[in-house]
């Protein structure tokens, strides 16, 4: 069970009740979320976080960096890891971040492997990211659980065949039905997930719900609302960095933010029409940072061209990608 209330870095969160550190027996383990791209594994980390660690849009691969996200159930503190989907890659960053997804697997002590139900039974085959992701499965150590999200949308016995498809391919320790989004299904499989864990000392303080910095969040909340508006490909094609944060006398904070762009063309379409859409989008993320930091946030954007921003070993780096990957 679950108690009292923690502010943690950006709002309450439950943390255990009746605990003293000397009588309990902590336990402590790290749980990667792999999947193909857009099957919910951001989703799923926040709900379990009980808030909001890694963007969520409808469009692919909006995960690049490593997000950790910390869970905890009574005396068990669970590190969560939110992977970039795994798919085919084309470009030198796609390649990067389906190694960056591989290689989280190796210090796991579980593996989640997400897949979409509404996906696959609307296609009537398992899709061959899916299919990716369960053959590198093959070579991982740690015990993995399958998590049909999703599964509101999909009739019964579809589900059946689903599952029977899935397990066929790959083997699982379990089989675990939920909706991310509504939440459904989410307490048994964090049951199951405290079962897992090994004993041991908590990682991290327990107030603390990611292992990412704020500035990190700054930047990732604009660049979800500018994937949320840009169309087509231009999302994968820009990237937000925090340059100055400028803590003001009266509690505010001002965050200076440039939004780097390949290609000058690509300027106008961000800025719109006499400034309109970046103005809206703007917006948007001083919103979410006021809800986020529970204070007054002043963001100003920026838009600069900066050709092949995503080839460079810099950037990289700051994601935690691997450039030679």
């Amino acid at each position: 069970g679950c108690g009292r209330v923690v502010s943690g870095q950006a709002g309450p969160r439950v943390v255990s009740s009746n605990r003293t550190d000397s009588e309990s027996r902590h336990r402590c383990g790290v749980v990667v979320i792999l999947g193909a791209p857009n099957v919910g594994k951001s989703t799923l980390l926040n709900a379990v976080v009980g808030q909001k660690v890694s963007i969520v849009t409808p469009k692919v691969q909006t995960t690049r960096a490593r997000v950790r996200g910390i869970a905890i159930e009574g005396d068990v503190q669970i590190v969560f890891t939110d992977t970039p989907g795994i798919f085919s890659p084309r470009r030198r960053f796609d390649r990067a971040m389906v190694k960056a997804a591989w290689s989280r697997t190796g210090d796991a002590d579980l593996i989640l492997v997400m897949v979409d139900a509404r996906k696959i039974v609307t296609a009537g085959a398992i899709d061959e990211d899916t299919r990716r992701v369960l053959a590198g499965l093959a070579q991982s150590k740690p015990p993995a659980f399958l998590v049909i999200n999703k599964v509101d949308a999909v009739t019964p016995h579809k589900l059946l065949w689903l599952v029977k498809a899935l397990n066929d391919l790959s083997t699982f320790d379990s089989t675990f039905m939920i909706s991310a989004l509504k939440g459904d299904g989410l307490a048994d499989l964090m049951a199951e997930i405290c079962g897992r864990m090994p004993e041991g000392p908590w990682l991290f303080p327990e107030d603390q719900v990611s292992d990412q910095p704020t500035q990190f969040f700054a930047t990732e909340i604009t660049r979800e609302k500018l994937f949320l508006r840009l169309r087509q490909e231009l999302p994968y094609a820009l990237t937000v960095e925090t340059e100055l944060w400028t803590e003001n006398k009266d509690g505010s904070v001002r965050i200076d933010q440039t939004i780097y762009v390949e290609r000058e063309s690509q300027k106008p379409i961000i800025v719109g029409k006499g400034g309109r859409q970046i103005k809206e989008i703007g917006q948007a993320a001083r919103q979410e940072l006021e809800r986020f930091l529970d204070r007054r946030v002043h963001l100003f954007l920026h838009v600069k061209t900066r050709e092949n921003w995503a080839e460079q070993r810099e950037h990289f780096r700051s994601l935690d990608l691997d450039y030679d990957a």
